[in-house]
């Protein structure tokens, strides 16, 4: 909980950055800023006087990435949340008109709450060195390099011959590129992360694609409670209840990419990592749904994952990089 009662919201565009403030006056010329190195820094320049407690902004598909980044660098807290966050809290407080300035209206207010919860920390995004993100960006290329050779040899399927050469043709350069990138992403993995892959890797039925996942997409890892790093991974289950009525238990939100890494982790951890064999074979003997018992696994598994990230971090007091 920060003892500042300023806060920020900050609506990110390809072009431009909206910004508003609560609790200070923001002056004028900065309320709407290119969102460039040249914009960043006189936001940072600006914020850095009336130090604020959050900053609050959406995740915009890598747009926000680099402002987040120079406020971080200048030392502020930054929170990127998912957009129907934003949008539900908008909801909520009736408010239906829609801009830029009015989002960033709307994600000041939100920071504001945000800023009294006990567990505003698991909000704050890590500080993310160049390192991160450069293996963050070879991680997403190859998710897209392979939903590219799906899609393709998808279509291979039902193509006619005169096509079939230039699905080959494609399919061929995606492989290479795939070739390309895995071999970078290793080499990268080695040169600036080798404790981290080793140590994850350590653990039964997480490899090298799983690992580089992790590192790259959930930064937050050894740092947080179990409660916690479940829920910002999106496999801790909700209640669904009203009255006398008690619904099944869900499991929602989070980070979906690295949910996805982690379930095909987990498939492999349920033939090869003995507790999490013996664990799932006892919630399928006791009558739960497989799926259900391996989501159940996917907790214990990411809980094993953050408690041995964590005594390290405590044993070591430093960063985990080669």
């Amino acid at each position: 909980m920060s003892g500042s009662s300023v806060m920020v919201g900050i609506d990110v565009a390809s072009a431009h950055v909206d910004v508003a403030c609560v609790g200070a006056v923001l002056p004028p010329e900065l309320a709407h800023l290119s969102n460039d190195a040249e914009g960043h820094s006189a936001l940072a320049d600006a914020l850095a006087k009336l130090q604020p407690g959050l900053v609050l902004m959406e995740a915009t598909g890598g747009y926000e990435a680099a402002l987040a980044c120079a406020l971080q660098a200048a030392g502020m807290r930054v929170a990127v949340i998912n957009p129907r966050m934003a949008r539900d809290f908008a909801r909520a407080m009736q408010r239906l008109a829609k801009t830029d300035r009015i989002d960033a209206a709307t994600l000041a207010e939100f920071a504001s709450v945000l800023a009294q919860r006990p567990d505003c920390e698991r909000f704050v995004r890590p500080l993310s060195e160049p390192e991160q993100q450069d293996l963050a960006a070879l991680v997403t290329r190859r998710r897209q390099l392979v939903a590219m050779q799906l899609s393709e040899r998808q279509r291979l399927r039902l193509a006619r011959p005169v096509t079939r050469p230039s699905i080959d043709a494609m399919l061929e350069a995606i492989g290479r590129q795939l070739d390309d990138v895995d071999a970078e992403m290793v080499s990268h993995v080695e040169q600036h992360h080798a404790v981290m892959a080793k140590l994850l890797q350590s653990v039964a039925g997480i490899g090298r694609i799983a690992a580089a996942t992790l590192i790259a997409e959930l930064p937050e890892l050894g740092r947080l409670n179990r409660r916690q790093i479940c829920a910002l991974v999106g496999v801790a289950p909700y209640a669904n209840d009203s009255g006398s009525s008690r619904g099944r238990r869900r499991i929602t939100g989070g980070r979906f990419e690295v949910r996805r890494a982690l379930y095909m982790a987990t498939l492999t951890a349920t033939r090869f990592n003995p507790a999490i064999r013996a664990f799932y074979e006892r919630l399928v003997a006791a009558g739960k749904l497989k799926k259900v018992a391996l989501i159940a696994c996917m907790r214990k598994l990411i809980t094993h994952l953050n408690a041995i990230t964590r005594d390290h971090l405590n044993a070591q007091n430093q960063p985990l990089t080669a």
